[in-house]
């Protein structure tokens, strides 16, 4: 899941990022913005931990790597666009 935002990428993206993610069940996040605050990176690597967390107490194969892109976004690289 490729995640685009023109600007500042915040916690609050972060949250509906991880909503989408866990319910399509997702193995891979990238996000590419211009900016990407502490907060919002702290909440993806969060929800990586989580679920790595939850796959070894219930014994599933389960992952998600989570990938950040900063400093560029390109408009020929197709994902979900935010606002």
């Amino acid at each position: 899941m490729l995640v685009k935002k023109k600007g500042v990428f915040t916690e609050e993206d972060a949250r509906k990022v991880i909503e989408m993610a866990s319910q399509k069940m997702e193995k891979e996040i990238i996000v590419m913005a211009y900016k990407v605050t502490e907060e919002a990176k702290r909440r993806l690597w969060d929800y990586q931990r989580a679920v790595a967390l939850m796959a070894d107490l219930t014994g599933e194969e389960r992952y998600v790597r989570v990938e950040i892109l900063e400093g560029y976004v390109s408009d020929k690289v197709k994902g979900i666009e935010l606002d």
